[in-house]
């Protein structure tokens, strides 16, 4: 089972249901696609649909459903790029993500507009990340 060796480390550190979901998908994405960077989108994509990224680890959403703008797209539109919110659920509502944010310690949370709480956690769950790398 290749995804077993392939797992990211924020993914170890998650819910077990969560590995399983990006487990599954990374495997039969490597059977469709082979091994490679189109494996692992389709796994995060997969992942991210149930799931959003708090801190070093992967939290069950309380509503399932693409995370972003870029995830909603179909086709090949979603696979030209673009920004992401990078595991942030960014289709919740403010007060979820302001207590994302709390939960995280992101300072002057109350004063910020959606799209400053998106790029403040983003920013915070990569800094809980690389500590937990370290």
């Amino acid at each position: 089972m290749p995804a077993k060796k392939e797992m990211p480390s924020t993914l170890k550190r998650s819910p077990k249901k969560a590995q399983r979901t990006w487990a599954k998908a990374h495997d039969s994405a490597v059977d469709e696609y082979g091994e490679g960077e189109r494996s692992h989108r389709t796994a995060y994509s997969a992942l991210k649909h149930s799931f959003e990224k708090v801190g070093d680890h992967w939290e069950a959403k309380a509503k399932k459903g693409p995370s972003d703008r870029q995830a909603a797209k179909k086709g090949s539109a979603a696979r030209k790029g673009g920004k992401t919110a990078e595991g942030v659920d960014a289709n919740a509502s403010k007060q979820h993500l302001v207590d994302v944010a709390k939960r995280l310690d992101v300072s002057g949370r109350s004063r910020m507009n959606k799209s400053e709480l998106i790029d403040a956690i983003k920013k915070a769950n990569a800094k809980q990340t690389r500590k937990s790398r370290s």
